[in-house]
């Protein structure tokens, strides 16, 4: 049974820890077995992003796909990475006779509104400051959920939790872990590394919060400077 989850199953993320969907994969999951009946989906869905006003490039950009043709054979194929704005214009013009459809519809329309409900509030706060109480709060409800998640992946004790949170920092510090952050930030014992953050450092920890994989590895590898 298709659901929410295949969705996510099939999202990946770039270098610089953009999410991205590969059209191929997409296309297996809305049951289009060929691909040149899902293309006429996706010219169509390009289409409606450019009467949007969105350059269709930034969201539907070609790449190639390496794929095994026998005997350990491989050869490139066409791909695109799809954006979750490009997913959701795709399942928009898709076939609405399959149920997959409607859940894909469902799916990307939800996790779509939610991102510009979260931007648009970000953007009505008028000061830094008060911006950056707003993403502490959002962190602060995301580690909850990062807690939940490495719990569910056998990450039980309170040391090994440290141990999985400090590879997140690791990962976005370019190898700093919580204590050398703490150092680097001249911040005493009982200062906590999150108070002491601008909004620009904050919406990076968010972003790597909510991007953290089921079995608890960190799906963003971006380096930001530390506040001096």
């Amino acid at each position: 049974m298709t659901n929410k989850t295949t969705f996510e199953q099939i999202r990946y993320f770039n270098e610089i820890g953009q999410e991205y969907w590969s059209a191929r994969e997409l296309a297996k999951v809305l049951e289009y077995a060929k691909w040149e009946k899902f293309l006429n989906v996706i010219e169509k869905a390009k289409q409606a992003c450019e009467n949007s006003g969105q350059e269709p490039d930034d969201h539907f950009p070609q790449m190639g796909k390496m794929v095994e043709i026998g005997s350990g054979a491989k050869r490139t194929i066409d791909d695109l990475h799809l954006s979750r704005y490009a997913c959701y214009l795709i399942v928009q013009n898709a076939d609405p006779s399959k149920r997959v459809v409607a859940l894909g519809q469902s799916y990307f329309a939800v996790q779509t509104r939610k991102q510009e409900l979260f931007e648009e509030s970000y953007a009505k706060l008028p000061s830094d400051a008060e911006k950056r109480l707003f993403l502490r709060r959002e962190l602060s409800e995301h580690n909850k959920q990062l807690a939940d998640a490495a719990q569910k992946a056998g990450v039980i004790q309170p040391w090994e939790y440290a141990v999985f949170q400090n590879h997140g920092y690791m990962g976005l510090y370019n190898g700093l872990g919580a204590k050398e952050i703490h150092t680097k930030k001249r911040l005493k014992k009982s200062q906590n590394i999150l108070d002491h953050m601008g909004s620009t450092e904050l919406a990076a920890n968010l972003f790597r919060a909510t991007q953290t994989e089921e079995k608890g590895k960190i799906a963003i590898n971006i380096i930001i400077p530390l506040d001096k």
